[in-house]
């Protein structure tokens, strides 16, 4: 059996934003923000592989529409080429992403091997991991499907299992699975501990696609027909290409896990121990991060004064957080919300997200801070008929051709320069300049310089959603009433 020469990674970008509320939100998961060093999870993920050996081809990104112009941006900070991003019309859990990823690549090379991982997950050490990844090719060669399994250091709750079918060899070459295990209880996760024959699931699945293809039409073949009828029916669209939505909607929501890798006879493990967490939740973040020696850590304008084994994190500029006396705490800071929580009740920060959802708080979903395909904006003050926002728009960007029903803006520019159409008139406006745009009038802002320009708007109205929004033209390709 011919194998190609190269492993595609699939990075899965999906994703609800719960576990680590408040920084992350389902409008801003958690691998598209700053937790661990000076990238994101995201493009962590991204060049973990880049340019390395046994010779990673450029990756595939599957993420959801609302995510797209994020994903594009941050791979182009990164210095990432993208090979091809799927747009999912709809979340399907990870089993159709999955199946879309192999079928694709299949369609473009029939040996083609993907590397299935999550972008949301730490691994300190890429170059070890592209190691493992190499170690598991001679087992992908003789048509397995072959996954890693994390060597457990603690009895954890958090994670599923692996029950490894044979002991593992000093070469660390993949050995086979006996069986899934799910996420036991505390005397269970000890028993597997001691026992030495079980490894942490870390989700990440290595394959030929056509392995993984022919895995789906035996164990989850009604993933099958929709999947591949909404690739037939993809549309390219800036870029991207976007799968048809009807076919996708009636693909089964349903994991991987469940759909195929529990079912499939042919799976095998590459043991690793060089470093992983999933980052599921504050406490996983607070042992990442590296506490000091009373078991703290840190980051932004935090400071701890006589804290034990506490997370501490300010969020924001302009922000500072101060623990005294803190004992197994974790304190984290937005603008907009704050959690406050002991350490072990850290899986319970979904109870927060759930209540405030219901109590139809904006916090529960949705940053202060959102992200647009031309920049960002950010609410600075909010009243019944007022509303200030500080806007950033990358150099080159445009905002759509556009009027509102129901509001006027005034526009200060505090950094760079915008190119402002009102109506008929285009003017240059520079710092420290403004401009008024009545109600109905048909404006748009640009940024023809080289330097993000940064604006504060402030609208005055009675009603000021988002949605009040008539779109002339957008480079975007966005329809009425979708923001900015």
């Amino acid at each position: 059996m011919a194998i190609a020469s190269f492993v595609t990674p699939v990075l899965l970008a999906g994703g609800a934003g719960t576990r680590l509320w408040p920084l992350s939100r389902k409008s801003y998961p958690k691998q598209f923000a700053n937790i661990l060093g000076d990238h994101t999870l995201f493009q962590q993920a991204a060049l973990r592989f880049w340019g390395r050996e046994p010779g990673f081809a450029r990756p595939l990104i599957v993420t959801g529409s609302d995510f797209r112009f994020v994903v594009t941006e941050q791979l182009a900070q990164a210095g990432v080429d993208p090979g091809a991003i799927l747009i999912e019309p709809e979340p399907r859990n990870t089993a159709p992403a999955v199946l879309a990823a192999a079928l694709y690549l299949q369609s473009q090379d029939p040996e083609a091997v993907l590397l299935i991982t999550p972008s949301d997950h730490a691994i300190p050490d890429g170059a070890a991991f592209c190691r493992a990844v190499a170690r598991g090719l001679p087992a992908v060669r003789a048509g397995k499907i072959v996954t890693f399994g994390i060597a457990p250091d603690r009895p954890e709750t958090g994670y599923g299992y692996l029950e490894l079918g044979a002991a593992p060899d000093s070469s660390g070459a993949a050995v086979d699975l006996r069986r899934f295990v799910e996420k036991p209880d505390a005397a269970r996760a000890g028993e597997m501990l001691a026992s030495g024959n079980y490894l942490w699931n870390a989700g990440i699945f290595l394959a030929r696609a056509a392995d993984l293809v022919a895995a789906f039409r035996d164990h989850a073949p009604d993933c099958v027909a929709p999947v591949a009828a909404s690739l037939d029916g993809a549309q390219p669209d800036l870029g991207f290409l976007r799968l048809d939505p009807e076919s996708f909607a009636a693909a089964p929501s349903i994991s991987v896990d469940y759909a195929v890798m529990e079912k499939a006879p042919n799976l095998a493990v590459v043991p690793y121990a060089d470093g992983w967490s999933d980052l599921g939740g504050w406490d996983a973040v607070w042992r990442e991060q590296g506490p000091d020696a009373q078991g703290t850590a840190c980051q932004g304008a935090a400071e701890a004064i006589d804290c034990r084994d506490s997370l501490l994190r300010a969020e924001s500029e302009g922000q500072v957080l101060v623990g005294i006396g803190l004992d197994n705490i974790i304190a984290i800071a937005m603008p907009d919300a704050v959690l406050v929580a002991p350490k072990d009740r850290a899986q319970d920060v979904k109870m927060a997200v759930d209540l405030l959802k219901q109590r139809g708080a904006p916090q529960a979903e949705t940053l202060p801070r959102d992200y647009r395909p031309w920049g960002w904006y950010e609410t600075l003050v909010l009243g019944p008929r007022f509303q200030v926002k500080r806007i950033v728009v990358h150099p080159g960007a445009a905002l759509s051709l556009q009027s509102h029903h129901h509001r006027s803006e005034h526009w200060i520019v505090v950094e760079g320069t915008a190119r402002v159409t009102v109506d008929d008139e285009v003017r240059l406006v520079t710092e420290n300049q403004s401009i008024y745009v009545p109600l109905g009038a048909v404006h748009r802002m640009e940024n023809p310089g080289k330097v993000p320009m940064v604006l504060i708007e402030v609208q005055t109205g009675p009603y000021l959603g988002e949605d009040d929004i008539i779109r002339y033209e957008d480079v975007y390709s966005r329809g009425q009433g979708a923001k900015g």
